[in-house]
């Protein structure tokens, strides 16, 4: 069994190595379709992360009534913590509101002379509400809305971040199925190559195919060899594939990071490298494998 398989590895090999011209396209081919496969991975993480982000800014400030007390506004902020929609609550009262405006403000001299020149606090008191999902904010706008409150409430702001982050995840969604579509339109082409390939392959050793049939070799015999020449085929674009990413995403990632900070691509892409260059191969396989099948399939049918 051992020297079957030894067999079948050595005349793969020589089968490559033979039509190195139409190894060379094939290759070049499926390494095409895995580059479009892992690139698309990528900017599935990417957008996923700067989704997350836009989402962790999205919040509603509830600003109080200057005459409302701390106890009402304590109260109110109790009430909300209540419903499950709400994640999170920061209670900012005038003083701290106050705090924070003229640490913002301290290089403007106009605004700071003129908040000392103000006797009073003219800040209001306020409630930052973060929910468990974006989804979430109606309910709790809603809800802040209510007639009970607008005796205590002077504004209600929601943060419509909510309204490019909808529009992102769609611009991402018709993205990543426009890029579902291209993987599959450049595996059929590299199955068609990788076949195209095999079979000229094959019709080049039609005489040594024949001979073999003549002595009683088996079909898996005669299969294997162009099979290991499709696995080869995949294997190599695999790697390829990752040699050529590496790169793109070294110099790409500065970037990236200019524009949103806490994604670090280069850095995701070496703590998952192993993983990336498992699944480049066991795709590149997957299609030489296939392509390689058919071909010898349709040639021993005949």
């Amino acid at each position: 069994m051992f020297t079957a398989l030894f067999r079948i590895i050595k005349y793969g090999v020589q089968g490559f190595k033979r039509n190195s011209w139409l190894s060379v396209t094939t290759i070049v081919v499926m390494t095409l379709t895995l580059l479009v496969f892992i690139g698309l991975i990528l900017f599935s993480v990417l957008t996923t992360n700067t989704i997350n982000l836009l989402k962790e800014k999205i919040d509603i400030s509830v600003y109080f009534k200057n005459e409302t007390s701390e106890d009402n506004v304590l109260k109110i902020k109790r009430s909300l913590e209540s419903l499950n929609e709400v994640k999170i609550i920061e209670y900012i009262s005038r003083d701290e509101a106050l705090k924070v405006f003229k640490e913002r403000h301290k290089d403007d001299a106009t605004i700071s002379e003129a908040i000392n020149i103000l006797e009073t606090n003219p800040l209001s008191a306020s409630l930052n509400i973060k929910a468990k999902d974006p989804k979430d904010y109606p309910v709790i706008t809603a809800y802040l809305n209510n007639e009970s409150l607008k005796e205590q409430v002077e504004q209600v702001s929601y943060n419509q971040n909510q309204v490019v982050i909808d529009r992102l995840a769609a611009i991402v969604d018709t993205v990543q199925k426009s890029g579902m579509v291209l993987i599959l339109i450049l595996s059929l082409v590299a199955i068609l190559v990788s076949l195209n390939a095999i079979m000229l392959a094959i019709h080049s050793t039609r005489e040594e195919i024949s001979i073999m049939r003549l002595v009683g070799a088996t079909n898996m015999f005669i299969r294997g060899p162009y099979i290991v020449q499709g696995v080869f085929y995949g294997l190599i674009a695999g790697i390829l594939s990752i040699v050529l990413i590496a790169p793109l995403i070294y110099f790409s990632a500065p970037y990236i990071k200019m524009v949103m900070p806490e994604v670090n691509m280069w850095s995701y892409l070496l703590n998952n490298l192993l993983l990336f260059t498992l699944y480049q191969i066991a795709f590149g396989i997957i299609l030489g494998t296939v392509s390689s099948a058919i071909a010898v399939r349709k040639y021993l049918k005949l």
